[in-house]
Order: C-alpha cells, then structure tokens, then sequence
C-alpha cells in the first residue's frame, strides 16, 4: 500500500486552516514585499556612505577589521556580510544599487527566486554592516519575511503557517513587552498621553492627536492591548475569526502610520496581514484578467518543498520556545538549543520582537551648534528631527532617516565616549561631506566650526491658542549641555 501523502498533506492543510495554493495571496504579497525592499533599499542608498563609509561616523571596514582580530574564523558567522569582500564606498553604494534592481526584478516577477535570494542577502549584508544604524526590529523583522518569502516560491503551503506565526508571534509579543515592562503608562492606560509627543518622528497629525480627549486616549490603549494580546489567537481559528484579526491588525498599524513616521515597518505589518485572507477573499475584489494572468503558472511543490518547509517550520517552533526559555531560565538552556538561537538571529531568520514596550514621558532633543568664536553659536538643521520651534511636521514614510531616528535615542541617555556620537561631532568638525550630506542645512558651508558643542533641551507642544497665532509648534526649555559631557556631574 503506497504512502498517503495526499491524504496527509489535505489533513495538514485543513489542521492549519490554509488553502493548497494560496496563489493569489503569494502573488499578492510577494509584489508587496519586492516594494517593501524596494523603500528600503533606495533609503538607505542616500544615507549609506555618510554613515558607514570611508568618511562616515561608523566606517565598515574599520568595524570589520576588529571583528577579524577578535573572531578570526568565526567572523563570518558573527558578522555575516558580503563586504568582507570589499568594504569600500563604491560597494557599499553598489549594494544599495543591487538591491534597487533585485527589488524591481520581484516586483515585476522576473527571476523571481534569484530575485528573493538576492534582496535576503543584499539587505542582511547591509543591516550587519550597518552597526548601530542598522539595528532597528523593522530591518530582522524584514530579513525573516524575505527569508519566508525563498522558501514561498518553492510553493509549500506550511510557508503559509509560518506567515501567520510571524504575524500573531509580532503582534503577540508587542502586548506582553507591555505588560512585563512594568512601565507605569501602559499599566495605567495612560501611554498614549504621552506618545504623539515623545515618538521619535511625529507626522504632522500626531499634533492634533495630542490634544485629543484623555478617554480616548485611554480607550485606544485598551483598544491596543485587545488588539496585540487576544487577537493574536485568532489567527489559527477559523475564516472568520482570522478575518477579523487582519481588520484589527490593519486598523492599528493605519492608525500608527497617520501619526508617526515608522518608515517600512506598519507598511511590511499590514503586508503580513494578506497570510490571514485566502485566494477566495481576492478573487472576489480582483479584476478577472488579473486573476487568470496570475494563476497560469501555479506553483508545484515537490515533496523536497514539503519536507524543507516542515522542517523550517518546527526549527522555528524550536528556537522561538527555546528563546522564550533563555529568558526566563539564563544558564540552563541546551548547547545546541543556544547555538540554533544564535545561529537563526545572527542571520535575521527567526527574531524576537516587542516594540514599545515603554512609554517615554518627556521629549529632549540634542541641538548641535558651532561657532567660530565660542560666543555666537548657529544650529544645524536636520531633515525630520525637531529643531527649530517654527518649522512643521513632516511625512517622510517609507523613508527612514537613521541618523534622525538615533539622536532621538541618544537623548535618552547620557552621554557616552563608546557610542556612535562622539564619532559624529569628530566628522563635524572634521566638515566630512558625506555626513554633511545627512544634515538639512550645514551653517559653516566654508569650513568646519572652530568650536562644537550640543546642548539638551526639553521640548513640548505649543498650545493650539499659540499655534494659531504665532505659527509656532514647538516650545522648549534648556536641560543643559549634551557634549562634551559635564565631568562634574
């Protein structure tokens, strides 16, 4: 009597409550992924030199040299990148490059395996390489869906489970950070009282979401709370139930896109949510020439496509329980448990996620300001970050301006002789144009500053009374001096 794999397999399917092809979904998602690539690689082609080249704040090939020192053979697990190869400002530019074409080859279903294949590894050797600058959840979160994404043009439909895994594992995992933060905002619904102000890049309607109502401030954390702790589960149930998760889903991350600047990474979320609908959803709302051109070459997984993505899936299934267990219980957790946990993350295959998880209460902002003779002081300008009190909110979606996003997280500490900052006021005041080029205005065109400091300041809110008078959005009141740090505090 031969095998029952047929039998198996329509069981399988059923138990993960997902079609045998998903045809229309795969094709769906893969054209959105290819532009989700897209969006990042373009971005990060006009910031790369300045922030990892030759003349950047972290340069690559310096990192990658101390990396050979102290790792020898194990750097290229450690580090996995192709700039071991060449580290220099053409390949790093060349990548970016790469990237852009691999991203349109997928968008327009050419080459479409090699295409994935390439944008996985182009995207993984610039997020290692990119230190500090490349260490946001959105880049891993990116690399695990374009991981997926190889082994779904291989047709297996357990590629379709482990979409929803990652879905309801993010979502998930974003509500318990919450809860097991102990921050006092979240426990108090309170959270969003203080967001619209203190996220990184407010848009330009985080303002007015600001001073909306404190109950329906609370509300909507209630609402959040619901959304990432209990729909999760909902995924695995049936049609109906998931269907209501992707709507949940999708009406939390629009929300996060209206009010603040997350470049790619609500877009790559409501993207995920596709795994939750099914072929008949869309072909009910598609035009049917797009349908017909679309399902002429189903894909046909052989029993290899099957076999490799079981066993993917139940190494994911492994290293998730296995991170959960490091954890709780540091110390004890098997070898070779450890070593799949680090292996899968230092190649952004399967990632931890939580973002969130506590609310910052107060907005400091580090102005930087250069004179010539150490008493009048002029500011550099920067293309999103707060700085000047009368110039509005901007959109910059699905851009991400890394060095932006970083000076918000430095103003959370102090100041530090091991971090990326004292390496970019060193490129100030050296004038280096690529990291110039990061800046919106540079107020020394001619030469660098003879003096270079940055001051902290409080930043809130104007009122609307004040707004609409004067035009100005911002207020602030100074902290003190940011860099070179007070010695004597």
């Amino acid at each position: 009597m031969p095998f029952p794999v047929p039998r198996i397999k329509h069981k399988l399917n059923r138990w993960l409550a997902v079609g045998p092809t998903d045809t229309l979904v795969s094709w769906l998602f893969l054209r959105g992924l290819a532009m989700i690539y897209l969006a990042a690689f373009a971005s990060l082609s006009v910031q790369i030199e300045g922030l990892i080249g030759t003349q950047g704040i972290l340069p690559i090939q310096a990192k990658l040299a101390e990396s050979a020192q102290l790792y020898d053979s194990d750097k290229y697990w450690l580090f996995p990148t192709l700039f071991w190869l060449d580290a220099s400002d053409p390949a790093l530019k060349l990548a970016c490059y790469a990237g852009i074409i691999s991203s349109l080859l997928l968008l327009l279903n050419i080459l479409q395996r090699p295409a994935l294949m390439l944008c996985y590894l182009l995207y993984l050797s610039l997020t290692v390489a990119g230190q500090d600058f490349l260490s946001f959840q959105w880049d891993v979160f990116l690399l695990e869906a374009g991981f997926l994404g190889i082994l779904l043009s291989w047709g297996s439909s357990l590629v379709v489970f482990l979409y929803r895994w990652l879905i309801a594992r993010f979502m998930f995992m974003g509500g318990v950070v919450k809860l097991a933060s102990g921050d006092p905002a979240w426990a108090s619904l309170t959270a969003l009282n203080y967001h619209y102000l203190t996220e990184p890049l407010p848009t330009p309607l985080a303002y007015y979401a600001y001073f909306l109502p404190e109950w329906f401030h609370k509300l909507c954390v209630a609402g959040v709370f619901f959304i990432e702790l209990i729909v999760p589960f909902f995924v695995f149930m049936p049609r109906p139930f998931r269907l209501f998760a992707a709507g949940s889903f999708i009406i939390l991350q629009a929300a996060i896109i209206l009010t603040g600047n997350y470049n790619f990474f609500n877009l790559l979320t409501i993207l995920l949510c596709l795994w939750l609908l099914d072929d008949k959803y869309f072909s009910d709302r598609l035009p049917p020439r797009l349908i017909t051109a679309i399902q002429t070459k189903p894909p046909r997984p052989g029993l290899a496509a099957h076999f490799f993505a079981g066993t993917w899936a139940a190494l994911v299934l492994i290293v998730c329980a296995a991170t959960a267990w490091m954890h709780h219980f540091p110390g004890r957790t098997p070898q070779p448990l450890r070593a799949a946990v680090i292996a899968t993350s230092s190649f952004g295959m399967i990632n931890q996620y939580g973002p969130f998880g506590v609310m910052t209460t107060e907005r400091h902002e580090i102005i930087i300001e250069g004179s010539n003779d150490g008493k009048v002081w002029q500011a550099y300008e920067f293309n999103y970050k707060p700085g000047d009190l009368f110039r509005g909110l901007r959109w910059n979606i699905p851009h991400q301006p890394r060095l932006d996003w970083q000076l918000w997280f430095a103003a959370l500490e102090k100041p530090r002789h091991d971090t990326w900052f004292p390496a970019f006021m060193a490129r100030l005041q050296e004038g280096s144009p690529p990291v110039l080029n990061l800046l919106r205005t540079n107020p020394f065109p001619d030469h660098p500053p003879a003096f270079l400091r940055a001051m902290l300041y409080r930043y809130d809110y104007a009122p609307p009374q004040v707004r609409a008078e004067t035009g100005q959005i911002w207020r602030r009141e100074p902290v003190g001096r940011y860099w070179p740090p007070d010695r004597t505090r």
